[in-house]
């Protein structure tokens, strides 16, 4: 109940008054039954930019570094966050991962929507980059349809270095037409399998967002080059 007050009350009114916000393909999210909502990922609001777009309550899974913190703004996005559904996920590998993704097949066992960006971190450069591969394990553990997401201009809301959000800003999020990959049932140790899947959803979302693609993790992209 929280959620749905929070997301219908106050959070879409604030998007439809503040942005020029526009919701392509809504048609493509099943009305009932578990699916993963996989989008790209451009900036923090996009947790309520995508949202705000579903005709039904979505869990994402969200970096964990984004519920720690004690200033005030910290404190801010973690109960923002978790309003809206969004929940912790440790990016570190091993078993903290395993356990994060373990969440995300409870809410797809459920029956409910799941939502994730496979870049795996906000884009450094608005480019789009590589996938992991934690999305493909959770489609062979819990197969379910794949809707891709393709945000775009909500980077331009805050951009860096700016105290203030660019008001009447257009942001579009946009959903495509379902993916299926039964067809790989049983192959969940092969690792080319995996990595099939992560780039077959990445590419799609790469056809509905325009983005330039780059084959690196965006959290690499953000390191600086070796001299």
């Amino acid at each position: 109940m929280r959620y749905w007050l929070l997301k219908n009350l106050v959070v879409v009114p604030l998007l439809k008054v503040l942005f020029r916000y526009e919701v392509r393909g809504v048609h493509n999210i099943p009305k009932k039954g578990p699916a993963i909502i996989a989008s790209n990922h451009l900036a923090l609001l996009d947790s309520a930019f995508v949202p705000g777009a579903l005709p039904r309550h979505v869990a994402f899974l969200g970096k964990e570094q984004l519920f720690s913190g004690k200033s005030l703004r910290a404190r801010f996005v973690r109960s923002f966050l978790q309003a809206m559904g969004q929940l912790e996920m440790d990016r570190g590998g091993g078993s903290a991962s395993a356990a994060s993704l373990g969440g995300g097949v409870d809410v797809l066992r459920a029956g409910k929507l799941m939502g994730i960006y496979p870049e795996g971190t906000r884009s450094p450069d608005g480019r789009l980059h590589r996938g992991r591969t934690g999305i493909a394990r959770l489609l062979l553990d819990t197969p379910v349809p794949v809707i891709p997401v393709a945000i775009s201009g909500s980077d331009a809301v805050l951009p860096k270095g700016a105290k203030f959000l660019k008001l009447g800003t257009r942001v579009i999020v946009t959903f495509g037409e379902p993916m299926d990959f039964s067809r790989y049932a049983g192959l969940a140790e092969d690792r080319f399998v995996l990595r099939s899947i992560t780039d077959e959803i990445m590419l799609e979302i790469n056809r509905l967002s325009g983005q330039e693609y780059v084959d690196v993790y965006a959290a690499n992209a953000r390191r600086p080059a070796r001299v």
